[in-house]
């Protein structure tokens, strides 16, 4: 059965209760509270009167028992007015109610063996002339016992004890009024039901406002997800706390900066990529308006141009794409790494970038956490960078060392060294020197090494010499156990 149908089949008072599930939290919440503060204070009322209720029905019976029992005692003694044992059972239930005291909400009555009866001081019209007492007690006059009986909404707890001496037989009866005894406890009752209905409003108020003071938050990440909606991408919540609430902010936080950095990251792309690119299209364009199909001269001339552009552009898009990777969480993925081997292996490698001299500065014996394919990348793309502006024979050192807790690896050579005005923004993308063009690269080469650093949480610098140029990548060293 749905959701509907159940709904459809309970009463109709009951489908105009308001939906729970279309309240806000914070009531939701209120009303929850309340609802739990409510059953308990029921329980325990309840479970209170209970108790008492037992108690005062104990307490009647331990008086009517004591009262009957004491007649016992009664018996065992002489008459006070004659000295002597008592002569009769009228007698002795008369002696008794003469010698003894009814209990708060009592009444003691005698029943003569005659059938007249007797009762102790005065009278209780209310129930004598019920028309029901009197019948009970002759009903129980001989066998004796304890019953309840209900007389204009008053409840009565009626014993009675036969008493028999030689041939007579008379009864004594005594009377609890329980109605009497429980006015007080429904006084305490309803007293205790108006604290309980005041402090559940109570309760309520206070949850109210204890929710909404927990809820806002929530409704702070309500509305700044509003805002980042219609555009305020750079928004963030204050954090306020330490609890799961501001767990909850900080997590909210960083998704956002990850969001933030990968938007910008797609609108650096392509403004990159529409910048860039727009000169080799235009390069395409206009050779092949030109292109004279019939001169297989031109025609040749022609496809290798173009397919230089289009190597060109395939090696722009490639390094504009691992650039935008370079946001993500997964762009490194270290792992221990000898880090001599990582040094000579890019030394091995790049000797076939270019005849030069090429020679290890130092190696740092050690193993750290890092991705070792980037930092092979790194590495070949700045000895790359080396190579494009040395020529044979001249040197280029490779290095690795560990200085000041931290693990340097190092490209230099004995080039020209980069131009000052070049130093600020050498890092930057299509930064390139006066004398470069695109045989140099299209800039980016650079770039993608401090990406490759700065996703290991460290950086790139330029190193300060009087001849060539030496770049370095510092690292955290985080050694591998």
């Amino acid at each position: 059965m749905s959701a509907a149908s159940r709904r459809a089949a309970l009463p109709s008072w009951v489908r105009r209760l308001p939906r729970l599930s279309g309240l806000p939290v914070r009531r939701r919440l209120a009303y929850a509270v309340a609802a739990l503060t409510a059953l308990v204070l029921a329980g325990v009322g309840l479970t209170l009167y209970g108790v008492e209720s037992g108690r005062i029905d104990e307490d009647a019976d331990e008086s009517l028992s004591h009262q009957l029992d004491h007649i016992e005692t009664v018996r065992n003694e002489n008459d006070l007015d004659t000295g002597r044992p008592y002569a009769s059972s009228d007698r002795l239930v008369a002696a008794f109610l003469e010698q003894s005291l009814a209990g708060h909400n009592e009444d003691l009555y005698a029943v003569f063996s005659n059938g007249d009866r007797a009762v102790q001081g005065d009278s209780n019209p209310g129930l004598e002339g019920s028309g029901r007492f009197w019948p009970l007690v002759d009903e129980m006059r001989d066998e004796g016992g304890v019953r309840d009986l209900e007389v204009r909404g008053q409840t009565y707890r009626v014993a009675v004890k036969p008493v028999s001496i030689d041939d007579t037989t008379a009864a004594l009866v005594a009377v609890h009024n329980l109605s009497a005894d429980r006015e007080g406890l429904r006084a305490l009752v309803l007293n205790y039901t108006a604290l309980a209905v005041l402090a559940v409003l109570v309760v309520a108020a206070l949850s109210s406002r204890i929710a909404g003071s927990l809820l806002r938050p929530v409704r702070n990440l309500r509305d700044t997800a509003l805002q980042i909606s219609e555009g305020d991408v750079g928004r963030r919540m204050v954090v306020t706390g330490n609890d799961d609430l501001a767990d909850l902010q900080r997590t909210f936080n960083a998704m956002l900066d990850r969001l933030d950095a990968a938007l910008t990251a797609q609108r650096r792309l392509l403004d990159d990529a529409g910048h860039e690119l727009r000169t080799p299209l235009t390069v395409l364009r206009g050779h092949l308006e030109v292109l004279d199909p019939n001169d297989p001269v031109d025609v040749d001339d022609t496809r290798r141009l173009l397919l230089d552009e289009v190597d060109r552009m395939t090696r722009l898009v490639e390094d504009l794409l691992l650039l935008a990777k370079a946001r993500r969480t997964d762009f490194v993925q270290p792992h221990p790494s000898d880090v001599a081997a990582i040094t000579h292996g890019v030394v091995a490698r790049a000797r076939g970038l270019g005849d030069r001299h090429w020679v290890v500065d130092a190696v740092a014996e050690t193993t750290a956490e890092l991705d070792e394919q980037r930092i092979v990348q790194a590495l070949l793309q700045l000895t790359d960078n080396a190579v494009r502006h040395t020529g044979p024979g001249d040197e280029i050192g490779v290095g690795s060392a560990v200085a000041d807790g931290r693990l340097e690896l190092w490209v230099r050579d004995t080039g020209p060294g980069v131009e000052p005005q070049l130093r600020d923004r050498l890092f930057e993308r299509f930064s390139r020197g006066a004398d470069d063009d695109d045989r140099f690269g299209l800039g980016l080469g650079l770039s993608i090494v401090e990406a490759i650093a700065t996703a290991h949480d460290g950086a790139v610098v330029l190193d300060d010499t009087e001849t060539g140029a030496t770049v370095r990548l510092r690292l955290p060293l985080k050694e591998s156990s």
